[in-house]
Parts: structure tokens; sequence; C-alpha cells
């Protein structure tokens, strides 16, 4: 009978858990028993385990004639699993995404953040005791101060918890601790250029970002001294990105109170003397003197104050009202705002380098038509150079440069091949042959490649990085044209000036100049470099130089456009 009698103990211990933790009262069963009475342990607050429910040595029966006993009195037992557990919530909300998550954040990084609390046993990780922990308090200062790095600061809502109160204050907390997660992670990605995809601005913008996963980053701000310093410290931490961060905060300091937002309609191209229903728009865009009724001539004034604004952004400062410099005008910004524009877009493609652009790497500056050798950040050599035309633009993206090809052979690229010599070919077979190129045929595959010499496209020397895009740096018999201001002329490859002492600087002291120009006319050669060096192919319009002096390169193949653009289409 002992077994029987705790198998119904256990029976009824279980029972009285289950009704506990779902708030249901259920009324036990009478059981039979030929114990006179049992005594259940209290059982603990947190938790009831039922091998703790153990009888006790029955008592002699009350009398020999009684059929039946009456089920003993049983203590009240209470156990509850509070939703306002900050871990139990935590657990409970985090499956929700919709509640705490935001748009921009996809699935990958809402799991990762799931993951992340999983780990911590749902733990919160910015909330104790019902408020917001110093460290939480630090990350949402950088959130707040966000427009001073050229983001957005409503793109990271910052939860609020005060004045909560009820049964719902577990669930507010738990979501709230992880909106606050939400907003670092996406802050951290966006300070890394997260926002835009460059690719889909221009399949030449092909940058290899470093995206920090959502683990990782609360991690390192979960553990962080200053978890608010190790947070901003996502933003790029190069010279001129903080050259231009200083810029920006000039430029909106010096906004005028209330700025005209005047839109100028499309429409032809305006010149001096021409009347145009757009002309009293125009004069109230840039302030200018109110001219009597139905006085709608494009006047010296009017065309004085579009020459301005066009050398104040990289155009043609001819006071011409043409397509481009109404695009510039950006439907009614100020030149104030297009600044601020053209600073944020730039600030943005700092995002895309490499945190790490190494101690000593090469950075081509595609608008302003240079290329610099850095060595733990002091210019140790720079030339000019000559660019994509921006109908074939150089592409913007970083890789390793590996060797360097004296003598080399120009294998004509495949666009060149079919715009440029296979329609001549077509008429002359010799087209090519009569020109010093040699036409290689394989089956019904043809190449062409021009053979080393002094009028080999490439000249002397070319620089390589193999890359998805086949560019590299290269020398060039078109000497002159390095003396143009503007050198935008290649088919996407860059032309370096002086290429043999950008030649001995790349390859170290064992390659000087007078050995490198031995090996001229001795057939192709391929000297690699003792170390691998990192190049960088930018696109800069806007530069600050060593005096705080904003100097601006003209916008060719249009990327501040494009990117200013996407930037304002997130919203």
């Amino acid at each position: 009978m002992r077994a029987s009698t705790a198998a119904c103990i256990v029976a009824v211990g279980i029972g009285l858990l289950t009704a506990a933790i779902t708030g249901r009262a259920a009324a036990e069963p009478i059981v039979p028993a030929q114990s006179a009475s049992l005594v259940l342990p209290t059982p603990p607050a947190a938790a009831v385990d039922v091998r703790d429910i153990a009888p006790t040595e029955p008592e002699p029966p009350a009398s020999a004639g009684t059929g039946t006993l009456a089920p003993p009195d049983l203590p009240d037992i209470a156990v509850s699993i509070t939703a306002d557990e900050p871990s139990v919530a935590l657990a409970g909300r985090i499956l929700d995404a919709r509640d705490w998550t935001l748009p921009r954040l996809g699935e990958e990084q809402r799991g990762a953040i799931r993951a992340f609390y999983e780990a911590r046993g749902f733990n919160p990780l910015w909330i104790a005791d019902g408020a917001f922990t110093p460290a939480a308090r630090k990350i949402m200062a950088v959130l707040t101060d966000a427009a001073a790095e050229g983001l957005d600061p409503a793109d990271y809502p910052l939860p609020q918890i005060d004045g909560l109160e009820g049964s719902s204050r577990g669930r507010a907390l738990a979501d709230a601790d992880l909106k606050l997660s939400a907003a670092a992670v996406l802050y951290a990605r966006d300070a890394r250029g997260g926002r835009l995809e460059p690719t889909k601005l221009s399949k030449l913008l092909t940058p290899t970002r470093e995206l920090p996963e959502a683990g990782d980053v609360l991690e390192r701000l979960g553990a962080a001294t200053d978890p608010g310093a190790a947070l901003a410290a996502y933003n790029p931490q190069h010279a001129q990105y903080a050259a231009l961060k200083r810029k920006l905060a000039e430029v909106r300091s010096e906004r005028p109170a209330q700025t005209p937002m005047v839109r100028v309609p499309k429409g032809p191209t305006l010149r001096l003397g021409m009347q145009d229903e757009r002309v009293p728009l125009i004069r109230a865009r840039f302030g200018l003197d109110v001219t009597p009724d139905g006085d709608h001539t494009y006047d010296e004034k009017v065309a004085a104050a579009i020459a301005d604004f066009q050398r104040a952004h990289g155009l043609a400062a001819d006071g011409v009202l043409g397509a481009q410099t109404l695009a510039a005008l950006g439907g009614g910004e100020t030149t104030n705002g297009r600044l601020e524009a053209d600073i944020i877009a730039n600030m943005e493609r700092w995002r895309w380098l490499p945190a790490n652009l190494g101690d000593r790497h090469i950075s081509v500056n595609i608008p302003a038509y240079m290329v610099r050798v850095l060595d733990r950040g002091e210019v140790i050599h720079e030339a000019r150079v000559i660019v994509g035309k921006p109908e074939t633009p150089t592409p913007v993206f970083s890789d390793v440069m590996r060797h360097v090809v004296v003598n080399p052979y120009w294998n004509v690229p495949p666009s060149i091949l079919r715009k440029e010599f296979l329609p001549h070919m077509a008429q002359d077979p010799d087209y090519a042959a009569r020109r010093g190129y040699e036409v290689i045929r394989r089956g019904n595959s043809i190449s062409i490649r021009q053979p080393p010499g002094e009028r080999n496209a490439l000249g002397h020397i070319k620089f390589m990085f193999p890359n998805q895009h086949a560019v590299y740096l290269h020398d060039t018999p078109s000497r002159s044209l390095f003396k143009r201001s503007e050198r935008a002329f290649s088919h996407g490859c860059v032309r370096v000036d002086d290429p043999f002492t950008f030649a001995e600087i790349v390859l170290g002291d064992a390659w000087p100049q007078s050995r490198m120009k031995k090996l001229i006319g001795k057939g192709e050669r391929l000297v690699r470099l003792p170390e691998l060096i990192p190049i960088h192919l930018t696109y800069f319009t806007l530069m600050v130089t060593d005096e705080g002096k904003l100097v601006r390169y003209p916008d060719i193949y249009s990327h501040d456009q494009r990117v200013a653009a996407a930037l304002r289409d997130l919203h």
C-alpha cells in the first residue's frame, strides 16, 4: 500500500504545480487510502520539485471499523513565474521582432540579436532594477548625436521607460532593452557603410565593406569600459573623415535662420538676355532684388549668381542655366544645403574603405587625378594620373598590388575590340596587323595584342593588382596629356606620370630606377613586389588641406549625386 500511496501523493503534487503555473484552480479527487493523514512540505518560492513531496510514516487507523478516510488537509501552495522577471520577459518578447526591430535591420541581424540574448540567458543588457544603466545612457548619447557623423538620428529611435507602471511594465522594459540593442547594431553597421549598397548605384562601385555582425557589436559594447566611445569608434578614424566632419559642423553653423527653398522647374537652357517665366523663381532662389512685374529677363545679375553657384559646385562657370546646373540646384537646395549633401556623400564613401588602409599603401583619388604613396600617414610620393572617361569610368575598389611588368604586352580589352577593331577588320582584314598589332585566332575566337615598344599603349611598365575589373596602373606614351588640368581620357585604367620613380617606391631599394630601365627593350619581364601593398582606388570630390581649406574636385562620374539621392531615398 505504501507504493500506491506515494503515487497518489506525486499526482497531487503535480496537479497543484500545474494549477498554480497556469492560474487555474482544480479540485483534487478524493483518493482512497488507509493512512490517517499525509503532510506535504511547503515548497520553495521559486520552484517546486515533486521529488520533495514525500509521505510521512502512516499513522495507525483511527478505528478498525472505518471504511473510508476523508482526504487530509493540505497547505496552500502558490507557485508563480512572473512576466515581470527580466529574463522571462525578454525570452517572451524577443520572438516577436515587430515590437523591437528596425526596418533596415535584416533577418540575419535580427537572428544574431536573438542568439546573443539566448547565450546570456535572456538577461537584459541595458536595464537594471527597472532603469537604464550608465552604459545605456552613453550609448543613447552617441545615437542622439548621430547627425554630427552625417547620419540621421531618426534611424536610431531611443526607447522610453519613464512613467511605465502596472502589469505591462516588465514587457515594456524587455522591449526597451531589445530596441536599444537593435538601434546600436544598426548604428554600428551604418557607421561602417551599411546604409547603401554601392553596386546598386553603379556596377563600378565595388568597395569591400567591413560590416560588423550584430552579435559582435553587442559583445564589444557589453564588454567595453566606455560603450559610447566603442560605438562611436565604428565611424571611420581616418584623418580626412574627421576633417570633413568638422567642415560639416561649420557649414551647418553658417546655415541661414530662414533658408529660402524655391524650386526651379525644368525647362529650356537659359542664357544672358533670354526671357523665361522661371527667372523670378531664380531671383528668389538666390535672394536677388525683385524686378517689376512682367520682367522675366535672364539678366547679368541672374547670370552672375548662376556662375557663382556653378563655380562652388565644380561646374563650368559660364552663367548658363543648363540641365546639369539645374540638377545641381537640387530642386531648390541652397548652396549651403548642396555643400552639406556633398560633404555627407564624401563621408559616406569613407565608410566604404577598410578601417585599416595599411601602414604603407597606395591611394588613387579619381576626381583629383592624383596617386599618392603613404607610409604611416605621411605622403612619401605623389604623381599626376589620367583616369577613365565619363563613358568608361575607372572603378572604385580596394585591392593589393602584387607585381610589376616591364615591357608589357597590351591585350586589347573586349570592349575596345568589339567597338573599334572588329568593325574596321570587317572591311580590312589586315587593319590591326598593319598598325603593329598581333592577331591571335583560336577556332572562332580572336584576340589582339600590341607588342612591347615605344608605341605600346601601356608604355614601358605596368603595375598589377589582379581584380574583377581588369584595370591596373601603367605608363603611357601620350605624356602631353599630363599637362591638362582635367585628365579623364582613358578606357578605365590609370596612367601614371613618372612611372619609374613610382616603381622605385613600390619595389624598394633592390630595384632603383637605373636597374629597372636596363630591362627596357629586352622582352616582357615580371618583377614581384618584396611586400604586397594595399591599393585603394577612391572617389573623393572634397578634401581638406592641412590648413583647413576645403578643396573641391569635379564630380566627373556623378557619384556625389547618386550617393546623395540614395541617402535621401532611405527616408
